[in-house]
C-alpha cells in the first residue's frame, strides 16, 4: 500500500463510513434501548424537514473531513503537536516483510492527497 492507496482507504473506511454511521444513528439509534443522548438526537433529527437534514449532514461531513485532514496534517508534520523541538512522526505500512513509509516528507503529503 502506498500513500495514495492509504488515503483512498482512509476516505472510504473512516470518512465515508463515519458519515454513514452518524446519519444512520440519527435516523434510528442502534440497539433495543439506545442511549438517552442518541434517542434525543434522533427525535430532534427526525422532526427536521428534508432541507435541514441535508444541511446537517453537510455540516457532519465537513466536520469529519476536517478532523481527518487535521490528523493527516499532524502526520505530515505541517501541524505541530509540540511547543518546542519538534519531532517527526513516521507512518509505515508493513506487509509480507516489507515496509512502506506512507508519510515520506519527500513525497506528496497525505493531507494534500485527501483534498
Amino acid at each position: 500500500m502506498d500513500a495514495k492507496e492509504f488515503v483512498t482507504a482512509l476516505k472510504e473506511v473512516v470518512i465515508d463510513e463515519s458519515i454513514r454511521s452518524v446519519q444512520e444513528n440519527l435516523y434510528r439509534p442502534p440497539g433495543r434501548k439506545p442511549a438517552e443522548e442518541l434517542r434525543i438526537q434522533s427525535e430532534w433529527y427526525n422532526k427536521l424537514n428534508d432541507y435541514d437534514k441535508q444541511i446537517l449532514i453537510q455540516i457532519i461531513t465537513e466536520s469529519i473531513d476536517s478532523a481527518v485532514f487535521g490528523f493527516l496534517c499532524v502526520l505530515d508534520g505541517v501541524r505541530a503537536i509540540e511547543n518546542v523541538e519538534k519531532g517527526k512522526l513516521r507512518l509505515y505500512y508493513e506487509k509480507g516483510g516489507e515496509q512502506n513509509l506512507l508519510n515520506d516528507e519527500h513525497s506528496e503529503m497525505l493531507h494534500k492527497l485527501l483534498r
